[in-house]
């Protein structure tokens, strides 16, 4: 018993991940390089996957916060080969495994230090508080395409609903206490609300929120953009992504909602309402307005993709269609009046979008053709040959009823190798076609499109018939990593 689990141990070490020392020793150079960079992180973590790590940066503001970002991504890189790892920054390099992405902890504050997503316990300071996170929930509802848009590539679109990344929907998840709230002041009039006193706070609820907070904790993973106590985690970017892109779209979005809220009450406080109750107003009708955003379910389920379409959410799963979003009409006015961007720059913006996401796939395509025909084929063919020979010499050993036995289960294998080198070759000339005939095509958005169309779904048909391969081959004779090697052995 001794001997077996002493070998059971060594086996236990072998298949699962890197050895903690150096883990730990890695994670503390990190924190080092980082330090002395002056970039504010965390102790790193585990996360769900084999050798899955989580770094959590300090919070500070976007435009430095986004910088750090960055270059926190090159020393990571830097710092793992010093240490003989290396970093997948892609968003799911194992299919069926959890992927990678970055959660954008976003929040907004006064230039005098007023937290504007915390609720406070006077009436004006929960009006506003809830004046806020309504013009965001008006925001996200509104340009929920364009959101999508921000942080979509070829590589995000593997991510996105796949075990436990966000769904390629974007909605709010509110919580059921703030959600209850909004409920009942949208169906309120705005005496009932006003006619409690300031240290009594607002009625329905709205004076209860911080003690509600303290325990708000968020318990639904599956939403791509979720109120976490006192800020919005935009959970939907992708690892390799710069963020600026969902900020700019973000900030952008927001500060136009703003603005024409601003307009909206001003024009009541013109009519004759007071403040308060023009503010009330206009809240009501965004919660009315927006309501459709807020989902606290399942956002995997295919209940949900039915009923967010029924909504009138953005569905689309297409890359290149999704980046459309950044070219209507309601877009180019809001990035236009808030000076971000013009039409012409987003017009040439989404041209190297369309064009990063062809040379993306047509890259992809490329590699997965050369390993499969001058890699995978041959050794697998090599493989189907050496069972062929021990058939033909069980069979000239053996009775033929004896040898029929033995040799049923190569038989099996050969045949199915057979199939799955002919079903690669056959799909390999397909992506080949298919992508000639995508290059000749001059518009860059037409372009993407017949790459994702008609050369991405190949990628998939072939990686199927490749994995399969994969568990008949001998481990000797495999020219490449496998999986189980890739993701437990150090």
């Amino acid at each position: 018993m001794g001997h077996e689990s002493a070998k059971n141990q060594q086996l236990e070490d072998h298949y699962f991940g890197a050895i903690p020392s150096r883990v730990e020793a890695f994670m503390q150079d990190l924190e080092i390089e980082c330090h002395m960079l002056g970039i504010p992180v965390k102790t790193c973590h585990n996360e769900v996957a084999p050798n899955q790590f989580e770094v959590a940066p300090i919070f500070e503001e976007t435009n430095l916060a986004n910088d750090h970002n960055l270059l926190l991504m090159s020393v990571m890189r830097e710092v793992a080969r010093r240490h003989n790892f290396r970093v997948l920054l892609h968003e799911k390099p194992f299919k069926g495994v959890n992927g990678s992405g970055k959660h954008n902890n976003w929040s907004l504050g006064t230039d005098t230090g007023v937290l504007l997503f915390a609720p406070g316990k006077t009436q004006k300071e929960n009006l506003q508080f809830i004046t806020f996170i309504v013009n965001v929930m008006a925001a996200v509802y509104k340009y929920n395409g364009l959101l999508k848009a921000s942080i979509s590539s070829a590589t995000n679109g593997h991510r996105l609903g796949a075990n436990e990344a966000p769904p390629a929907i974007i909605s709010i998840f509110m919580g059921k206490q703030i959600s209850e709230v909004l409920e009942k002041l949208a169906e309120s009039t705005s005496d009932d609300v006003l006619n409690m006193s300031g240290k009594s706070g607002l009625k329905l609820d709205v004076a209860q929120i911080p003690e509600i907070l303290m325990d708000n904790t968020d318990r639904n993973r599956t939403s791509p953009f979720a109120f976490t106590g006192n800020r919005f985690e935009f959970r939907a970017v992708g690892s390799s992504a710069n963020c600026a892109s969902a900020m700019i779209a973000l900030n952008a979005a927001v500060a136009y909602q703003l603005q024409d809220f601003k307009k909206k009450v001003d024009a009541l406080i013109a009519n004759g309402k007071e403040k308060p109750q023009a503010i009330l107003s206009v809240v009501k009708d965004l919660i009315t307005e927006s309501k459709d955003i807020c989902f606290d379910g399942n956002g995997y389920s295919e209940e949900w993709k039915e009923e967010a379409k029924r909504r009138g959410l953005d569905c689309e799963t297409s890359v290149p269609l999704i980046f459309d979003s950044y070219l209507k009409d309601d877009v180019v006015k809001m990035f236009e009046q808030t000076h971000v961007f013009t039409q012409v720059e987003l017009q040439a913006r989404n041209e190297v979008k369309w064009e990063i996401y062809t040379k993306k796939i047509q890259i992809e395509a490329r590699v997965l053709g050369d390993l499969a025909i001058n890699h995978i084929v041959p050794v697998a063919t090599r493989y189907q040959s050496l069972l062929l020979d021990n058939v033909f010499k069980i069979k000239s050993l053996f009775p033929a009823e004896k040898s029929e036995l033995i040799a049923t289960q190569d038989m099996e294998v050969i045949e199915k190798i057979a199939f799955h080198l002919l079903t690669i070759k056959e799909k390999v000339h397909a992506m080949v076609e298919a992508r000639k005939v995508a290059n000749k095509i001059e518009n860059e958005r037409e372009k993407a499109i017949a790459y994702h169309d008609t050369v991405a779904p190949q990628l998939d048909d072939i990686r199927y018939h490749i994995d399969k391969l994969e568990l008949m081959v001998d481990n000797e004779m495999w020219p490449l990593p496998k999986y189980r090697e890739l993701l437990f052995i150090r």
